[in-house]
C-alpha cells in the first residue's frame, strides 16, 4: 500500500521499534548510492574492490577506493532523517534497535548508540589473515607502503565484502530484539534500502512474523515492496522525521 498523506507512524510508551537503514538515507548528505549511473559501483565490477579476492588481487586499488570512500564519508554531515532516527532512540531506550548496512558512520555521528552496522564500518581496520580484533582507524589517505598486521598479511577495512558472511554476533542482535518484541506493539521501518541484499531484505518479512506493523520509506522503489504494510515515497529527510513525528 502506497501512503503520500500526511501520516505519522502510531509509537506509543510500549512500542517497539526496529529501524533498517540503506545508503539512500545518507544521498542527501551527499555520499552516492552503489547502483546506478553515478552510483559507486558504476563503470567498475565490484569484485575489484568490494571482495576478498578483488583485494588479494590488488590492495592498493581497494585502499585506494575505500580512502576515497573515507574522505567523502567523513566530509559529510548526518542528515535530518540520521538525527530524527537518533532522537526516537532517545525517546525509547532499549525498546529501540537501528540496524544499518551502511559503513559511513553518519548514524554514530548523529547520536545513534543502540546501532548495529551489520556491513562493518569506513572508520575501523582489521587483519586480512589473522584474528587480531578490529581497531578504530580514520587514516586518510592510506598510500603505499599499505599497512601490515603483525603477523605479516595487509590491513583491511573492517567491511563485510561480497562472499563474506556476516558477524553472527550481530544477526543474534537483530533475531533476540525480534523475538523480545512479540507480544508488544512492534513497528520495523525501512529506509532507504533497494530490498536486494540479504539477509537485510528479508528482516521484513522476519519482522511481520514477529506481529510488527511494517513501514517502508524511500525515494526509488525497493524490490520488496510488496511486503510492506505501508509505503511512503520522498526523500529520507523530509519524510523520515513526519513519519516519527520529530520536528527538525
Amino acid at each position: 500500500m502506497s501512503e503520500t498523506q500526511d501520516i505519522r507512524i502510531p509509537i506509543d510508551d510500549r512500542t517497539r521499534v526496529l529501524v533498517l537503514t540503506g545508503a539512500g538515507i545518507s544521498a542527501e548528505s551527499g555520499l552516492a548510492t552503489f547502483r546506478g549511473t553515478g552510483g559507486l559501483w558504476d563503470g567498475q565490477p565490484v569484485e575489484r574492490v568490494a571482495s576478498p579476492e578483488g583485494f588479494a588481487a590488488d590492495p592498493e586499488l581497494v585502499w585506494r577506493f575505500y580512502s576515497r570512500r573515507r574522505r567523502d564519508a567523513g566530509a559529510a554531515e548526518p542528515n535530518a532523517a540520521h538525527r530524527a532516527v537518533a532522537t526516537l532512540e532517545a525517546r525509547l531506550g532499549d525498546r529501540f534497535l537501528l540496524v544499518t548496512q551502511n559503513v559511513d558512520g553518519l548514524h554514530a555521528r548523529a547520536g545513534s548508540v543502540r546501532l548495529v552496522e551489520i556491513h562493518g564500518t569506513l572508520w575501523r581496520t582489521r587483519c586480512s589473515r589473522c584474528m587480531r580484533p578490529p581497531f578504530a582507524d580514520a587514516a586518510f589517505p592510506v598510500e603505499p607502503p599499505l599497512p601490515r598486521c603483525t603477523c605479516g598479511a595487509f590491513m583491511r577495512p573492517d567491511i563485510v565484502w561480497f562472499g563474506e558472511m556476516l558477524d553472527p554476533a550481530t544477526t543474534h542482535r537483530v533475531d533476540l530484539f525480534m523475538r523480545e518484541a512479540m507480544g508488544a506493539p512492534f513497528i520495523f521501518l525501512a529506509v532507504g534500502t533497494s530490498g536486494t541484499v540479504y539477509p537485510a531484505a528479508s528482516y521484513v518479512q522476519l519482522a511481520r512474523l514477529h506481529g510488527a506493523q511494517t513501514w517502508l520509506a524511500n525515494l526509488d522503489p525497493a524490490e520488496n515492496a510488496g511486503a510492506f504494510d505501508h509505503v511512503v515515497a520522498g526523500p529520507a529527510g523530509s519524510t523520515v522525521p513526519r513519519l516519527l513525528g520529530i520536528d527538525g
